[in-house]
C-alpha cells in the first residue's frame, strides 16, 4: 500500500516537473507570466497619476514692473509650470489655445504693482484650457498655492495687501466630465472595431482556407483586400456619425468648428485604423490572436498613451515617445480642437498629416507582408 502511494507521489512529482520544464521552455509563457505583469505595473506607475510638472502656460503681463516680474519667477521655480510663451495682446490667446501646446494663461492688469500699492489689491486673471476639466483644475489649484506662497514670503512688505486671481474656464465653463471622455471614447472605439473587425474578417479566411481560393480568382491581392475592407469603411463611419449625434443631442457637447472637417478627420482615422487591422492580419494566422492583439494591444496603450485621461507632458521621456506613436492622440487632438475649440484645418493639419502618413506606412507594412507569404 506504502509502495503504490509512494509510486504515485513520484510520478506527479515528475509531472509537476515536467510541466515547470514545459514553461521554462515557452518564452511566450514566461512573457506572459513576467512580463505583462512587470510592464502594466510600470505603466500604470508613471502614468497614473494626478501630478502636474512643466505644464505649458503662456504669460500676458501689462504691467511689467517688479511685483509681475517675482511673481512670473515664483510660477516658473515652483517646477508646476514651463512659460512657454509671453504675449503682446489679449487677442493672441486664442490663437495659442486653439494650437493646443498652451494649457493656461496668466494676465497681469495694468498698473499691478501700483494698484496693490495704492488700492490694497490687485487682480491676476487665470484662463485655462478646460477641454480637459481635471488638468485644469490642478492647474489653477497649483497658480493659488504659488500666489499665496509668494503673498506670504511677502507679507511685511505688502502687509495687508491682496492678489486676487480670477479665473475663467475656456471652452468648458461647467468643467463637464463628457467633454474629455467622449473624444477618448470616441477614438477608443473607432480603432477598436475597425481593426479588430478588419483583422477578424481577414483571418477567418486564412483558418476556413478559402483565402487561396480568393487568390486564384482573378481578382488582384490589392482588389481582394479592399473588398474586404470597404463595408467596415462604411459601418465605422456611420458608427462615427452615431457617436457624435449622441455627443451633441444626449450630452450637449457643441461642434463649433466645421462638421465636414470633423467627419473628414474621422474618416482618415478610421482608414488608419483599418489600415492598422490589415497590418494585424497578415501578422497573425487564427482570429484569436488577432482578437488578444486588436483588444490587449490596442484598448490599454489607447487609455493610457493617447492623453485620453492622463497628460503625456507628465508621463517619462520614453513613455512620451511611445504615446507619440499611437494614432489616437493625433486624433483625440483633433477631435478636440475642432469640436470644442472651433479650430479649422489650419490647426490640425500636422496631426492630419501624421495619421496620414501612419496610414501609409502601415499600408506599406501590409502589403509587404502580404506578398512575403504570398512566395
Amino acid at each position: 500500500m506504502k509502495t503504490d502511494r509512494y509510486i504515485n507521489l513520484k510520478r506527479f512529482r515528475g509531472f509537476v516537473v515536467k510541466e515547470f520544464h514545459h514553461i521554462f521552455r515557452d518564452v511566450r509563457t514566461l512573457v506572459i507570466l513576467f512580463g505583462i505583469p512587470v510592464i502594466q505595473l510600470l505603466l500604470f506607475g508613471f502614468v497614473v497619476t494626478n501630478e502636474i510638472r512643466d505644464a505649458k502656460i503662456a504669460v500676458f503681463d501689462q504691467s511689467k514692473d517688479y511685483i509681475t516680474t517675482r511673481i512670473t519667477q515664483k510660477i516658473v521655480s515652483s517646477g508646476y509650470f514651463k512659460i512657454d510663451r509671453k504675449l503682446e495682446s489679449a487677442s493672441q490667446i486664442e490663437d495659442v489655445f486653439r494650437e493646443g501646446n498652451i494649457k493656461m494663461v496668466v494676465m497681469f492688469e495694468a498698473g499691478f504693482a501700483r494698484k496693490l500699492e495704492k488700492d490694497g489689491q490687485a487682480g491676476i486673471q487665470v484662463i485655462t484650457d478646460a477641454s480637459e476639466p481635471n488638468t485644469a483644475n490642478i492647474l489653477v489649484n497649483y497658480l493659488n498655492s504659488v500666489t499665496l506662497s509668494y503673498m506670504a514670503s511677502q507679507q511685511k512688505a505688502l502687509q495687508q495687501m491682496q492678489i486676487i486671481p480670477e479665473v475663467r474656464m475656456k471652452y468648458n465653463p461647467e468643467l463637464k466630465g463628457v467633454f474629455l471622455f467622449v473624444p477618448g471614447i470616441m477614438a477608443m472605439l473607432l480603432i477598436l472595431i475597425s481593426a479588430l473587425m478588419t483583422s477578424i474578417s481577414i483571418t477567418r479566411e486564412k483558418e476556413l482556407g478559402t483565402m487561396e481560393v480568393l487568390l486564384a480568382s482573378p481578382l488582384r491581392p490589392f482588389q481582394i483586400i479592399s473588398g474586404k475592407v470597404m463595408p467596415y469603411i462604411l459601418l465605422s463611419f456611420m458608427n462615427a456619425v452615431l457617436i457624435i449625434l449622441i455627443s451633441f443631442f444626449v450630452f450637449q457637447i457643441p461642434v463649433h468648428g466645421n462638421l465636414l472637417l470633423l467627419l473628414g478627420e474621422c474618416l482618415l482615422y478610421i482608414i488608419t485604423a483599418l489600415s492598422l487591422g490589415i497590418l494585424i492580419s497578415t501578422l497573425t494566422s487564427s482570429q484569436q490572436i488577432a482578437m488578444m492583439i486588436s483588444l490587449v494591444g490596442l484598448m490599454l496603450p489607447t487609455i493610457l498613451l493617447s492623453g485620453f485621461i492622463f497628460p503625456v507632458e507628465n508621463m517619462p521621456l520614453i513613455l512620451q515617445g511611445l504615446c507619440y506613436l499611437m494614432p489616437p492622440k493625433y486624433f483625440i487632438t483633433i477631435i478636440k480642437s475642432i469640436m470644442l475649440k472651433g479650430a479649422g484645418f489650419s490647426y490640425v493639419w500636422k496631426e492630419t498629416l501624421i495619421l496620414a502618413g501612419m496610414t501609409l506606412f502601415f499600408l506599406f507594412l501590409s502589403i509587404k507582408k502580404f506578398k512575403t507569404r504570398l512566395e
